[in-house]
C-alpha cells in the first residue's frame, strides 16, 4: 500500500517506521510549508500535521478521492466541515484524538464507568492530562473525547473545562513536561473515597500503530468512520 504522510515531525516519522516495517511504502511526506504536492501517489494519507492545515490537508484528500486518517487536534471547529465534504464527494475519512489502541479501549472504559457512577452524585469528576512540551493545543483532543464520553453517558455533567470549577462541570488540568507521551486520568472523588482510571502512554508507537492500522482498514471503503468501527467495539 502506497501511504502519503501529511505532517512529517516525531509523529509522522515513527509512523514511517512502522508503516515499512509492515510492509507499506511511503511515497509522499508533507511538511507545514509544502504546498504543491501530488496526492493522487498516495492509495491512503494519513495526517499528523498541524491545526492551521489539518482541514486543508483532509479537503485536498477527499477532492482527490484519496482515503484520509487524521490524529490531528486543535482544529474541529471545521470539522463539521470535512464530514460535509467527504459526503458529498463519497469520500473516506477518519478522525480521532488518540490512535492508540489501548486508549480506544480506554474511551469505552471511561464511558462504562461513567454510566456505573451516574447514580452516585455524591461523586465529583476531574480530569487530568499530561503531555510533552511540544503540544500545542490545551486540553489534548484525548482529554476532549474523555470528557464528552462522561457528558454521554452522565446527567450530573453537561461541560467542561480547562482549570476552572463550576455546577455541572469537568474540570480538565492540562500538564506539559518534557517527554511525556501522554498520560490521562480520570477521577471521581466523594468525601469518603476517590475511583480513579488512568491510560499512561509509554511511547509513541501506541499511537503510530493504530493510524496505520486504521490506515489498512479504511481503503476500498467510503464513509465517515471512527476507530470503534475500525477496531470493532463499542
Amino acid at each position: 500500500m502506497n501511504i502519503a504522510l501529511l505532517g512529517y515531525g516525531r509523529m509522522g516519522k515513527t509512523i514511517e517506521q512502522i508503516a515499512i516495517k509492515r510492509g507499506h511504502n511511503i511515497v509522499l511526506t508533507v511538511d507545514k510549508d509544502d504546498k504543491d504536492y501530488d496526492i493522487t501517489k498516495a492509495d491512503v494519507a494519513i495526517d499528523f500535521s498541524i491545526p492551521d492545515v489539518a482541514f486543508n490537508n483532509i479537503s485536498n484528500c477527499i477532492n482527490n478521492n484519496v482515503p484520509v486518517i487524521s490524529g490531528t487536534t486543535g482544529w474541529l471547529h471545521k470539522y463539521n466541515d470535512a464530514v460535509n465534504l467527504c459526503k458529498e464527494r463519497d469520500g473516506a475519512f477518519i478522525y480521532a484524538s488518540n490512535y492508540s489502541l489501548g486508549v480506544n479501549i480506554f474511551f469505552e472504559l471511561n464511558k462504562t464507568l461513567a454510566k456505573m457512577m451516574n447514580a452516585l452524585k455524591q461523586y465529583n469528576v476531574t480530569m487530568e492530562e499530561i503531555h510533552h512540551t511540544q503540544k500545542l493545543d490545551a486540553p489534548s483532543g484525548t482529554a476532549i473525547t474523555l470528557a464528552e464520553g462522561i457528558i454521554e453517558k452522565h446527567d450530573g455533567f453537561d461541560h467542561w473545562t480547562l482549570d476552572e470549577d463550576g455546577e455541572n462541570t469537568i474540570t480538565i488540568t492540562a500538564k506539559r513536561i518534557e517527554n511525556v507521551p501522554g498520560t490521562h486520568t480520570v477521577n471521581y472523588e466523594s468525601e469518603v473515597d476517590t475511583i480513579s482510571i488512568e491510560h499512561v502512554a509509554h511511547n509513541r508507537q501506541g499511537f503510530a500503530l493504530g493510524a496505520v492500522i486504521a490506515a489498512e482498514w479504511i481503503v476500498g471503503k467510503t464513509g465517515i468512520f471512527t476507530m470503534n468501527d475500525v477496531l470493532n467495539i463499542g
